[in-house]
């Protein structure tokens, strides 16, 4: 109801009400009338002013909660080439010196990146062997494999985050074929990495 309507509303009712018997009395009853529609404005404000206060709560909350989704999505690079970067190290050549050290401090670094995104609540997709989840996943490929079911991803050609409770990145993933029949290329490898 809005004011004018309550404003109405009470007048209608206090003029249905027995007239008064002198001035001072009708006097008092606008006043009490004025009073109640006062309060009720008052009381809609009030609702209004904790309602708004509330809603900038809730706002500065998700602002900071999120605030680096932006950094860190631009940073998933550098992971996806660290990762690459210690793939590319043939086996036999981790035994040189070397090559040992450079790879060791390519890993720690890696290591080191991933730690401060658990730290500010990215976590990566592990979606070797669950269903495919078109809201965290995006197929890239279809194999066939005996080892899953139908509709199991596969294969991780690209790793996925999460950010909180929001999907940051899809995992760029194969998926198991729905139908044996023949046509879809064999599985390969189960993730893009041998790094942990």
């Amino acid at each position: 109801m809005s004011e004018k309507d309550a404003e109405k509303h009470l007048t209608e009712h206090s003029s249905a009400a027995a007239p008064p018997a002198n001035g001072a009395e009708e006097s008092a009853a606008n006043i009490v009338t004025e009073l109640a529609v006062t309060k009720d404005r008052l009381m809609r404000s009030l609702a209004e002013q904790e309602n708004i206060r509330n809603q900038a709560q809730r706002d500065r909350d998700q602002a900071v909660r999120f605030a680096a989704a932006k950094f860190a999505s631009d940073l998933l690079p550098v992971v996806d080439n660290l990762e690459r970067a210690i793939a590319s190290v043939p086996k036999d050549k981790r035994t040189d010196t070397a090559v040992a050290d450079l790879l060791a401090g390519v890993e720690a670094t890696h290591r080191a990146l991933l730690d401060a995104f658990t730290k500010h609540g990215l976590t990566r997709l592990e979606p070797i062997g669950k269903p495919f989840d078109p809201h965290q996943h995006e197929a890239s490929f279809e194999v066939v494999d005996p080892q899953y079911a139908p509709g199991s991803v596969t294969n991780v050609i690209q790793s996925g985050y999460m950010h909180h409770d929001r999907l940051l990145r899809p995992a760029l993933v194969g998926v198991n074929a729905t139908s044996v029949d023949g046509r879809a290329a064999p599985a390969e490898a189960r993730s893009k990495t041998e790094a942990p």
